[in-house]
Order: structure tokens, then C-alpha cells, then sequence
């Protein structure tokens, strides 16, 4: 196992290079226990750098959530973070941040990373293991860019590493960590808590959750075929871009107001020209989904209609909404949908599993006090049709920066 190693200055070092079956992909080896405080310049002109980078890149261009977060990690954004936080003069990061991303998602490895750095933290982030090649990309170009020297200090304190299901790693950096960061499912993160941390440690789950869009039927009747059009694509964007394994990509249509059949028909007839021009699913996925879709038939006690267009979209309308709808999401084009004359028919089955609400046609303001008005034990994001994928410094409920840094309070 890997040692602890204090150098004469007090900074505490640890010794990646004697874990066994790690790899390092990007940073370094030796990562020194070095905190500052929350958004420092070192950090922004990092990340603005890096930004600016991936932009002009003709190999990130072929990926739409590369190109995603190079926009999100622009200096103008961050700026407007910055300027959200309280309090920051008297605050410095935890220490170090164990960051465990999840297997299906590409970059969320990064966003992870962004969080603890831009609240003041040293990080190791364990990326997938599995390969994808924006991932593979994305640590290319980190890595190249933290061995200029003026970015010595992040680079002493950033570490990207992959391994399998070694859980003598998981264990060990668990126990040494100030914060241990988990994104995946429920059995993912009860077998990581399986491992203890520091007793001073502070532990954050981002869990596999279900999300739901909100369609106003009376709204979306008016558009031009255009704007429909453009409504679809923005459809496709929140849902297609990540196959839906991103927890805040909808898995359910509500549709709101008068039934309209032909305008819900017309609505998926839209997104499959969207689907077909942009999107290509792997076999693996066309059988997965199917059999979920056989599970669901056996194990849903609610009746549904099923319309496939051409395995590229799988529509499931229900007839009524069972509490339990969220145990049955699946992925790469599987949406159920609902129709309601008032969102309080939808309310009893908003439980803690709920994370984000993309609309459209409705006021953010009268959604939101739905959820509050409500006490909804779920939902903590609300947001048009197209923002579904949006990174932000509030996630699942959690303000992540005051989370990852301690402050110093006087009197």
C-alpha cells in the first residue's frame, strides 16, 4: 500500500506510485495536501486555459459534451460562479477530495474535478474505466497543460487514476481522504460506504436519480413548425447526448393541459428525425433495451401502449401514474409519458429519487412553488428543455462549493 509522507514544510504527501494495479492517467504521482481558498486565480486561469484549448480543437469538435464543458469552464462562466459564493475570504478547501466517477458517463469525471479544485481542495479523481474517447482526450490535454510550470502547485496536487475493482485502493483512499465524492447507482455507493474515512471526513453521494420533463400542451400547440422543430432538438439534446445515463436526462414526458393526441404524435414523429439524422445505438444497446422493456411488461402493474420507432425511440404510455415508475427507468431512447390536467396529479410519486424538472410552456416560478408549496420530497433542479445536462455549482441539493470548504467563522 501506498505510504503517507510529510515533507519538512508540514505538507502531507501521498504515495500514489506504491499503489499496486493503479494507473495514472493524468498528474502526478505524489499528491501534496495543499488547500487554498475557493475560486484563486491559479484555478480560473487552469480552467480558462483549458477551455480555450479544447475549442479550438478539431478532434473535441466531434464531441458535442466535450465541447459542452469546454463552454462550461470558460472564464466568463466561472466569473459568474465566483460572484454567487458568499463569504469567500474566509474560506479554504477540506484538504484532499477522493473523487469516484461514474462508469457511463464520459466527462463527469472532469465536472467532478472542477468542483474540488475551484473550492481549494487537492484531488484524485478515479476516472471510468472504461474507454471513451473524449475521456481519453480530455486527460491528454489536463495532463499536457499541468506540466507547464506555472501550474506546478496544481499539478502537485491533481491526480487522475484508473483501476478496476481493486477494492484495496478504494479502501485505502477512503481512509485517508477529507472528502470522498461518490457518483453511481445505490449498490455502488452503499459498497464504497462499506469503507470508512477519517472520523472528521464528510462523505457526498450523488446517486442514480430520475428525472421528468413537463410539456404545456396549450403552449407547445402555437409553435410554428419551426420553433416544434427546435423544440424536439432540444428534446434530443437533454436526453440523447448521454443515452440518458445522465440522472438529470428525462425519463418521463408529462404532458400538461388537454388531451392532444395527434400533437404528442407529432412531437416524438419530430424528435425520430432528429434521432435518425444524429444518433447512431450500438447492437449491445437495441437488445439491452428490449429486454428492459420485456421486464417492464412483467413487472409494471400499470398498462401501457407501446409505440417503437424503428428501436430508435421506445414510447411507453401510461393510463395511470404507479409510485414505484422510477424503479423502471432504462436508457438510449426509453421514455414513458403521462397526460395530466394538473401537475398535483403527478405529486404522490415525487419521492426522493426525483432530481430534475426540464419544461416547457410553464412559468420556472410557479414549478418551483409546486415542488416547495408540495413539501416534494424530491426534485432539486428546475430548468427549460435543453439545460437538462447544464453542470452547476448547486447539484442534487448541494451547495458544492460551501460543501468542499470549510470557513472560518469569528465573532
Amino acid at each position: 500500500m501506498a505510504g503517507l509522507k510529510e515533507l519538512k514544510s508540514g505538507v502531507v504527501v501521498i504515495q500514489l506510485n506504491r499503489l499496486d494495479n493503479l494507473n495514472i492517467v493524468a498528474g502526478t504521482e505524489n499528491v501534496n495536501i495543499v488547500t487554498d481558498k475557493p475560486f484563486c486565480s491559479s484555478s480560473l486561469t487552469f480552467l480558462h486555459e483549458l477551455s480555450s484549448i479544447i475549442r479550438k480543437s478539431t478532434e473535441a469538435k466531434l464531441f458535442p459534451d466535450l465541447m459542452a464543458f469546454s463552454f462550461w469552464c470558460r472564464k466568463g462562466n466561472l466569473e459568474q460562479f465566483k460572484k454567487d459564493q458568499i463569504n469567500l475570504e474566509r474560506r479554504l478547501g477540506r484538504g484532499l477530495v477522493f473523487h469516484i466517477a461514474p462508469s457511463n458517463v464520459p466527462l463527469n469525471f472532469a465536472y467532478s474535478y472542477i468542483f474540488g479544485l475551484l473550492s481549494g481542495n487537492a484531488n484524485i479523481v478515479k476516472v471510468p474505466s472504461r474507454e471513451f474517447p473524449q475521456s481519453e482526450f480530455l486527460c491528454n490535454t489536463i495532463d499536457d497543460l499541468l506540466q507547464k510550470k506555472k501550474y506546478k502547485i496544481l499539478f502537485n496536487n491533481s491526480a487522475f487514476i484508473k483501476y478496476d475493482k481493486e477494492n484495496d485502493i478504494t479502501k485505502y483512499l477512503s481512509s485517508i481522504c477529507d472528502v470522498r465524492i461518490v457518483w453511481g447507482g445505490d449498490s455502488t455507493i452503499k459498497n464504497i460506504r462499506q469503507f470508512s474515512t477519517p472520523v472528521r471526513s464528510i462523505d457526498i453521494a450523488f446517486a442514480d436519480r430520475y428525472s421528468i420533463c413537463v410539456i404545456d400542451l396549450e403552449k407547445l400547440i402555437k409553435l410554428s413548425g419551426e420553433d416544434l422543430f427546435k423544440i424536439a432538438g432540444l428534446f434530443y439534446n437533454d436526453t440523447y447526448l448521454m443515452d440518458q445515463n445522465a440522472c438529470s436526462s428525462p425519463h418521463m414526458v408529462i404532458w400538461l393541459g388537454k388531451k392532444n393526441k395527434s400533437l404528442r404524435n407529432k412531437f416524438w414523429k419530430i424528435l425520430e428525425k432528429h434521432v435518425k439524422r444524429n444518433y447512431e445505438m450500438e447492437s449491445i444497446s437495441v437488445i439491452d433495451k428490449y429486454t428492459k422493456l420485456c421486464q417492464t411488461a412483467i413487472d409494471l402493474n400499470t398498462p401501457f401502449e407501446l409505440i417503437n420507432y424503428d428501436n430508435l425511440i421506445y414510447r411507453l404510455s401510461l393510463n395511470e401514474l404507479p409510485e414505484n415508475i422510477h424503479k423502471f427507468r432504462s436508457n438510449c431512447g426509453y421514455f414513458f409519458e403521462y397526460e395530466v390536467s394538473s401537475l398535483d396529479e403527478i405529486s404522490h410519486v415525487i419521492n426522493k429519487k426525483y432530481q430534475t424538472l426540464t419544461y416547457f410552456g410553464l412559468d420556472q416560478t410557479f414549478l418551483v412553488d409546486f415542488i416547495v408549496n408540495n413539501k416534494l420530497h424530491g426534485i432539486d433542479r428546475v430548468v427549460p428543455i435543453g439545460k437538462a445536462l447544464d453542470m452547476d455549482l448547486i447539484w442534487d441539493g448541494f451547495e458544492v462549493v460551501n460543501s468542499l470548504s470549510r470557513i472560518i467563522n469569528y465573532s
